[in-house]
């Protein structure tokens, strides 16, 4: 343990770059926790609401968000191989296939009735899901560009500045949720459009504060984040290339998970209740880890753009045994004291109603104790090889296993056998589980040692060459 601390790679310096980025995602799932106990107080309906209709919308523009989100690596590789000037243009990229995206996403607007009716949800919860769905996916661009331009930040390990940004984000969330959902403060009593509207302008200051930060002076010099606002084909063909399996991965996953829940609602109120409660609770344990995650990526992709695979293991195993500690943590937690986190839940909603959804997600909780555990070594090696650039891969294996190891057998066992919701999470636990193994093994396997998203030096320094001799050629054309 000790001989891990420092060095390459070691402990200290996955720390340097984790640890604000789990408290980072640590805030976004306190934040999603409180805004869950917000809408439990408003109704059960709402709570029940809440998850179909914000993990579909967050489905359906996971591809955009994934696919921004890979600047990631693009910034780190160019930042380990000293290129910096190539950061900025990298950025706008990003940014530029975020609008793309946000306006995309508008035309799911008149489907969305359609969408929840063809769940065959409650209807009192139908009309709750639509309406938080049309403002989610409304106003999901912001969460795009956020996610693009928050790159610039966490590719150079400035990962200080991502947290400070996020803690304001979630601060005006949570007032704003609070002042909205009931009716305080001059605010309308919205209930769960209210926690629509107060997650659409919190996202939107986060991407405007990111913004203006990247464009300040020292960064505008150095990296050209400014001058590199011109769109650039041959970035935009290496981001889709590398990025879009990425977002294709992303989206297919959540999609998955989506779907998911929107079978179990089958089940009805209390069953797709609970499902959510154990779902929100677990993402204390789970969105944390994604900040470690990212901070693996950034890790790995700077030691290969600087042609150093070695401490990029290292940090790789390092990140896994912080996760596999912290994850174990949460999990006797969830095992042994259930109750501990349904009593904010509980306080104050209504006791009757909340009962039988209490009973069901203290035992979902189990579940999330057997599973957490398992996600650690999902998330580190899978942020691993994607921080190297193996994509293609990460996106075939969800694809297929979401399908057949998470979708197809919930369907029979709700629709077909109607075996209920416990039958049900066994194929979400054996999903996560089998994702585990798999990217293990291809990590381990080393072929992500060998990969760029970036060209060569070399590369580059000839197509600067051929630019440059077209512009004499048509400088001595027009003399």
């Amino acid at each position: 343990m000790i001989s891990r601390w420092a060095g390459d790679g070691g402990y200290k310096e996955v720390l340097k770059i984790a640890g604000p980025l789990i408290l980072s995602m640590g805030s976004w799932s306190l934040m999603h926790f409180i805004d869950r106990i917000f809408l439990t107080w408003y109704s059960a309906e709402a709570l029940a609401a809440a998850m179909p209709a914000g993990l579909l919308s967050f489905a359906f523009g996971s591809f955009f968000i994934g696919t921004a989100g890979y600047v990631n690596t693009f910034v780190a590789q160019y930042y380990g191989a000293k290129r910096f000037s190539e950061v900025g243009a990298s950025v706008w990229q990003g940014l530029y296939f975020s609008l793309v995206g946000g306006g995309l996403m508008l035309l799911l607007l008149p489907c969305a009735k359609w969408i929840f009716d063809a769940a065959g949800h409650p209807e009192e919860i139908r009309a709750m899901e639509v309406v938080y769905f049309r403002i989610l996916t409304g106003g999901i661009g912001a969460t795009f560009v956020m996610s693009a331009v928050s790159t610039f930040f966490s590719g150079r390990g400035d990962t200080w500045t991502i947290l400070w940004v996020n803690l304001m984000v979630v601060v005006l969330n949570i007032i704003l949720d609070y002042a909205w959902i009931f009716g305080y403060w001059g605010f309308p009593r919205a209930g769960i459009a209210g926690a629509g509207y107060a997650t659409v302008i919190s996202q939107t200051l986060g991407c405007i504060l990111f913004f203006l930060l990247m464009l300040r002076k020292p960064f505008r010099e150095k990296y050209n984040t400014l001058l590199g606002w011109r769109f650039n084909g041959r970035l935009c063909k290496r981001l889709w290339k590398y990025g879009a399996p990425n977002g294709f991965q992303f989206m297919v996953e959540i999609m998955g998970f989506a779907i998911f829940v929107l079978l179990v609602g089958r089940l009805g109120t209390v069953d797709l209740a609970a499902t959510n409660l154990a779902f929100n609770i677990n993402t204390l344990a789970f969105v944390p880890l994604l900040g470690g995650g990212v901070a693996v990526s950034t890790l790995v992709g700077q030691y290969l753009g600087d042609d150093r695979p070695e401490p990029a293991e290292r940090s790789t195993y390092s990140a896994l045994h912080l996760s596999l500690i912290y994850m174990l943590i949460m999990g006797m937690s969830f095992w042994f004291l259930p109750e501990f986190f349904m009593k904010p839940f509980e306080s104050g909603a209504d006791a009757t109603a909340f009962a039988p959804i209490r009973d069901s997600a203290i035992v979902l909780l189990r579940f999330v104790a057997i599973y957490c555990v398992l996600d650690a070594a999902y998330i580190v090696f899978s942020a691993a090889i994607k921080g190297a650039g193996d994509t293609q891969f990460v996106m075939r294996v969800t694809g297929v296993a979401s399908l057949f190891v998470l979708i197809i057998p919930t369907f029979l066992v709700v629709e077909t056998f109607e075996l209920g919701l416990y039958p049900a999470w066994i194929a979400v636990t054996l999903y996560i589980a089998l994702m585990s193994v798999i990217f293990l093994f291809r990590f381990k396997g080393g072929k992500w040692k060998t990969m760029r998203v970036i060209e060569s030096d070399v590369a580059s320094l000839a197509q600067g060459r051929q630019v440059a001799e077209v512009n004499v050629r048509n400088h001595i054309d027009a003399m």
